[in-house]
């Protein structure tokens, strides 16, 4: 069973904690443009869990922030997500930091 997702507004990052997958996002699907209002980084570093959907979900949510002028970055990847984003090829359009 996923653990719930939370979500902490820290200035101008989005903190995202639990699991990221198609049984947890909704809530952060249907909050996205309150949620990154003014925001100009995601940190994943707390997440447990990321399945594809999250990723999905991270890809739109960079992508959407992009069509606004932002460039969302997305901070405290972990080895398991850095996998997931080259498996599906996505290293240019989903460029990511580390966690430390």
């Amino acid at each position: 069973m996923a653990e719930s997702l939370r979500f902490d507004d820290q200035q101008q990052t989005l903190v995202l904690h639990g699991d990221l997958d198609r049984e947890t996002l909704l809530p952060l699907w249907r909050q996205r443009a309150k949620l990154l209002k003014g925001k100009t980084a995601i940190d994943v570093a707390q997440l447990r869990r990321v399945d594809s959907s999250g990723l999905a979900l991270l890809v739109h949510l960079r992508a959407e922030q992009l069509r606004n002028g932002v460039e969302l970055k997305i901070s405290g990847a972990t080895d398991r997500l850095r996998t997931l984003i080259a498996l599906y090829n996505l290293q240019e359009i989903m460029p990511v930091e580390t966690r430390s």
